[in-house]
C-alpha cells in the first residue's frame, strides 16, 4: 500500500487530509531504506530492560520508537538492541535521541534513525513512568500504540492508523503528479512553463493578492499542497 511512497509524498498526503504531519529529523545508518510499521512506543530511563520488555510485546514488522528525551550525552541504544530487535521482528529503530556501535549496526543490518552517534552508554537510572510503555514524546510529539511509522533518508513520519488510508490516497495523487511533472521537466518543459509563471507574474501586477497555488489551482496545474 505504501510502496513508492516517501515521507516527504506523506507528509503532503497528511495536510491534503486535514492531518497535522509529525515528522521528526533523524537521520539513518543506512542510507537508502525505506521502512515502515505500527508503533511500538517505549520511554528510556537508563536501563536496557525497558527495551526487553517492549520487545516481548512486539509484532513482526513494528517499528520500536525511542523516547530519550532527545538526550546527546549518551547511547541509548547500540548494536546488542539492535541484535535483539532484529531478532524478534523489528523492522526498524526509532531514537529521540543518539546512538552507539554503528559500524556493528550496519552489520546487522538493522534500519536505526537517530539524532546521531554517542560512544558513552547511560550512567544513571532514573524513576519509570507508569506510561513507559503506551508513549513516546518525539520532537514534541506524542506517538502511541495506535500510529503507523514511515522512515526514509528525508526523516521519520508518524501517522494515525485511523486515517492510513485516506492519507495514502492523497500522497499517492501528490506522487503521480510530480513524477508527471519530473518528466516533463527533463523532456525540456521547465516548471515555469507548466505553471504558466509568466502569466502569473503578469495577472499579478493587477491583482497583487493572487498566490501561486490559486493560479495554479485555475490553470489545473496545482503541485503544491491544498490546506483545508
Amino acid at each position: 500500500m505504501l510502496d513508492g511512497l516517501t515521507t516527504a509524498h506523506l507528509a503532503d498526503g497528511c495536510l491534503r487530509a486535514g492531518v497535522a504531519p509529525r515528522c521528526a529529523a533523524l537521520r539513518p545508518i543506512i542510507a537508502g531504506r525505506r521502512v515502515h510499521g505500527k508503533a511500538l512506543p517505549v520511554q528510556h530511563f537508563g536501563s536496557v530492560d525497558i527495551f526487553l520488555e517492549a520487545l516481548e510485546r512486539a509484532s513482526p514488522g513494528s517499528i520500536l520508537v525511542i523516547d530519550n528525551s532527545a538526550r546527546l550525552d549518551e547511547a541509548c541504544a547500540g548494536d546488542l538492541v539492535s541484535l535483539e530487535a532484529q531478532q524478534a521482528g523489528i523492522g526498524a529503530l526509532v531514537i529521540w535521541g543518539a546512538h552507539r556501535d554503528t559500524e556493528e549496526i550496519r552489520q546487522i543490518g538493522m534500519p536505526v534513525f537517530s539524532l546521531g552517534a554517542m560512544p558513552v552508554g547511560p550512567r544513571r537510572l532514573d524513576t519509570r513512568t507508569a506510561d513507559a510503555l503506551e508513549k513516546a514524546n518525539v520532537a514534541g510529539f506524542v506517538v502511541s500504540a495506535e500510529d503507523y511509522v514511515v522512515a526514509d533518508d528525508d526523516g521519520v513520519l508518524f501517522m494515525p492508523q485511523a486515517r492510513l488510508d485516506e492519507i495514502v490516497a492523497e500522497a499517492a495523487q501528490v506522487r503521480d503528479t510530480e513524477r508527471a511533472q519530473a518528466a516533463q521537466a527533463k523532456e525540456g518543459r521547465s516548471l515555469r512553463r507548466q505553471f504558466h509563471f509568466a502569466e502569473y507574474l503578469e495577472k499579478r501586477k493587477s491583482d497583487p493578492n493572487l498566490t501561486l497555488r490559486k493560479h495554479l489551482e485555475e490553470k489545473k496545474a496545482a503541485i503544491e499542497v491544498r490546506f483545508s
